[in-house]
């Protein structure tokens, strides 16, 4: 049997979520990443990161750039965790921004998150607050799916997390499909 490790990195909680609905449907070990240590990690065949996306960066994505030299032999894959709705312009865009170099062949998933104003820090609500006044300057006709997403949750509470997203994740694993990178 596969033996697997999931390091997740969560500022709100639905990358956790995301993480332990993985760690129950694989058995696989799941730690967070400030406990994620590279000789662990190497002792497992799969290593799954879970990161939230925050102003474009995958959370925990440092934790695998830092050790890629050291992991490569393994079955490696990210699930990105954000509040919109998935967008694969947009999704492409992450892909591209975060996955250079050595990463840039290591497949990326999507799981949408979740959205409470009332949990986040102070910079982040202000951050959010910003980027909303700023959207709400153009023409809603002319909204990208993320913008809408954004307009939409001002002032809500939601949670779109569901386990759905991780079945092209989990199909991938049972695929057999692996090439290192």
């Amino acid at each position: 049997m596969e033996k697997g490790i999931i390091i997740y990195q969560s500022k709100y909680g639905a990358t956790k979520k995301y993480a332990q609905w993985l760690q129950d449907l694989l058995g696989f070990e799941c730690i967070e990443t400030p406990k994620a240590d590279w000789r662990e990690a190497a002792q497992y065949d799969t290593l799954i990161l879970c990161g939230g996306i925050y102003a474009s960066g995958i959370a925990g994505l440092s934790f695998l750039k830092k050790n890629i030299g050291r992991l490569r032999d393994m079955r490696i894959c990210i699930l990105c965790v954000g509040a919109s709705p998935y967008d694969e312009s947009a999704f492409e865009q992450i892909r591209a921004h975060n996955l250079t170099g050595d990463q840039k062949e290591i497949p990326l998933f999507y799981g949408r998150g979740a959205w409470d104003e009332s949990k986040m820090k102070f910079v982040d609500r202000t951050l959010c607050k910003i980027l909303q006044r700023s959207v709400a300057k153009k023409d809603p006709e002319t909204y990208e799916p993320w913008m809408r997403a954004l307009m939409c949750a001002v002032g809500q509470t939601c949670d779109w997390t569901d386990k759905k997203y991780l079945a092209p994740l989990v199909d991938y694993l049972h695929s057999g499909n692996f090439s290192p990178i």
